[in-house]
């Protein structure tokens, strides 16, 4: 019984590399958000929007205790998953944590010209420098939940489909 969890900030590539891994390790993926969206039938922001970010993360909290309970899986956490109550714990305990390590400016320029921006929540309305800036503070903020993981990968460049494959391999032997 395998449950690898994903994690690092947003735009790291977390879903991109989960269902590359799934698929070469044949076990089932799971996007932790896309997994609250179909649960309560709205968008992470129009939650976030609605309960505030408290209210967004006991959703959320819930839905990693739901999901942790799957076999086989590989999750992709939400960016701010592990920083919250004692969701690093909990998925220490039930599995393997890889942490995908892309340095803040790599994370900031992926955020800037995302077709998604407006999707996510944290940085709605905030100007490209705003972003950068926010970008460095928050995972300055976050980086010791996420250095807690099992296994730290660096995985900055990731749009290269060789640099993806690599990874891939690497990560395999982890999972392993």
């Amino acid at each position: 019984m395998q449950k690898i969890f994903l994690i690092g900030y947003m735009g790291a590539g977390k879903t991109t590399v989960g269902k590359h891994l799934a698929q070469a390790l044949g076990l089932q993926f799971i996007d932790l958000d896309q997994f609250i969206e179909n649960r309560y039938h709205k968008k992470v922001s129009e939650l976030f929007a609605e309960k505030g970010e408290t209210g967004f993360r006991e959703l959320e909290k819930k839905a990693l205790l739901e999901v942790s309970e799957f076999e086989d899986v590989i999750i992709s956490t939400g960016g701010g998953t592990p920083c919250f109550f004692d969701n690093m714990q909990v998925m220490n305990a039930i599995g393997q944590t890889i942490y995908l390590k892309i340095p803040a400016g790599e994370l900031a320029a992926r955020l800037i010209k995302s077709s998604h921006k407006g999707t996510r929540p944290l940085l709605n309305g905030k100007t490209d420098d705003e972003i950068r800036q926010f970008v460095r503070d928050n995972l300055a903020a976050r980086e010791p939940f996420y250095n807690q993981s099992s296994h730290i990968f660096e995985a900055g460049n990731l749009e290269v489909a060789e640099k993806l494959d690599h990874l891939v391999k690497n990560l395999i032997f982890f999972g392993k």
